[in-house]
């Protein structure tokens, strides 16, 4: 079902009900710009066949304030894990992590995710500025292998993995790139990495899976990132450049619709 805005405009209704629920922890409505920018990105996610693919993400941007930027778009709500006064958030730009306590339970347990059918992303608004090495998204996964998913960070290159821990996507030089990253695997070999507009595969046995979440802001039992970071998703296997149009787009209508 779709419901009718004034003017003739239809909103999805997976989008309406999120910008209900945002609205209601905001206590304001949004602007109409912010309310168009939502439901364009859940209508084209439709249209491109990758929405059912998405099964915890966060708009970290467009609301008014930080309890409704925590309104799941998709899935559970996440969980703050931390100090609860050292998250900085910006309507335009997302929410920035401390860097040292501080990152989100997702609420999507690992297990939730098919071994060889799994993706994550963030949009990055920020890099991150720590001396050390740090992640954006992620877990650790314990079983006859140990194996990663993660988008790290350290101070020359970022790092991608997708349940593999040898043959990981190392871009050095990369350190100080914003805007859309991710990684997507759909088969037992190989998985897709993205960045800076770009996908490239890399030959990474699927290795295993275990029992815990996904974080955000960080890798589970990993340094937290000071990043700030605009939007994130998690789920089974999609096409990253689509993703990566969509976020983008929203990303910017949502900046531009902020007064």
């Amino acid at each position: 079902m779709t419901l009718v805005w004034k003017s003739g405009y239809s909103f999805d209704s997976d989008a309406s009900t999120y910008i209900d629920a945002v609205e209601t922890a905001d206590g304001q409505a949004l602007e109409t710009g912010v309310r168009v920018a939502i439901n364009d990105f859940v209508l084209g996610c439709k249209q491109d066949g990758i929405w059912n693919a998405i099964k915890a993400s966060c708009i970290l941007a467009g609301a008014r304030t930080l309890d409704g930027a925590l309104v799941p778009l998709v899935g559970s709500a996440p969980t703050k894990q931390g100090t609860e006064a050292g998250w900085n958030y910006n309507r335009e730009t997302g929410l920035k992590g401390n860097g040292t306590d501080n990152s989100l339970d997702s609420g999507l347990n690992m297990f939730d995710v098919p071994l060889s059918s799994v993706h994550q992303s963030v949009s990055v608004s920020a890099a991150d500025t720590n001396a050390g090495s740090t992640s954006y998204i992620g877990g650790t996964f314990t079983g006859p292998s140990n194996s990663l998913t993660e988008i790290n960070w350290n101070v020359s290159s970022l790092i991608f993995r997708s349940r593999n821990v040898s043959n990981s996507y190392v871009a050095n030089g990369e350190q100080d790139s914003t805007g859309f990253m991710g990684t997507s695997r759909d088969n037992s070999s190989n998985f897709d990495y993205r960045l800076n507009g770009t996908t490239g595969t890399v030959a990474a046995v699927a290795l295993s899976s275990s029992n815990g979440d996904f974080s955000v802001f960080r890798r589970t039992g990993f340094t937290p990132t000071n990043a700030r970071l605009s939007f994130y998703s998690i789920g089974e296997s999609l096409d990253l450049a689509l993703l990566d149009t969509r976020v983008s787009n929203l990303i910017t209508a949502i900046g531009a619709a902020i007064p």
